[in-house]
């Protein structure tokens, strides 16, 4: 049997989230949270809203997440974001000891694999490429537009 909610389909909701921050005027990066097939928490960029740097989407997802399950740990959970997380938020990752992060498009400038590798939990999964022409396209087009 097909599971119609794989990793494609909750990528798709971490686009959905990205296109959310596009129409608001931020970077389009967008990330949910999943526990036992439900989304728990969800975020987007709002760093210019929020004059904030550290509203990066993924950080707005975790809080969304830990206190949907009331405790700080995300060890059962699965991150899926637009972008590869930078070091900031694969810190805050590792902190909350999340079990897998999936994202869609590398960040070769700022991404958290380039710069800082062990910034994730040691035993926190990572998958990366899904849907990685989307994610990679609306970043693009974003850039484009603003150059």
């Amino acid at each position: 049997m097909i599971n119609p909610f794989d990793d494609k389909y909750y990528m798709r909701q971490a686009l959905q989230e990205a296109e959310q921050a596009l129409q608001e005027g931020e970077i389009p990066i967008g990330a949910i949270v999943v526990c036992e097939g439900q989304i728990i928490g969800k975020g987007h960029n709002r760093t210019e809203k929020l004059l904030d740097v550290t509203a990066h989407a993924e950080m707005q997802a975790i809080t969304a997440a830990s206190e949907y399950l009331g405790g700080k740990y995300l060890k059962e959970c699965t991150l899926y974001v637009t972008v590869e997380p930078c070091v900031m938020c694969a810190g805050a990752l590792g902190w909350a000891q999340i079990g897998k992060v999936v994202y869609g498009t590398s960040d070769n400038k700022r991404g958290f694999k380039n710069v800082a590798p062990k910034a994730l939990h040691p035993k926190t999964e990572i998958i990366e490429g899904i849907l990685e022409e989307e994610c990679k396209e609306q970043m693009t087009n974003f850039f484009r537009l603003k150059r």
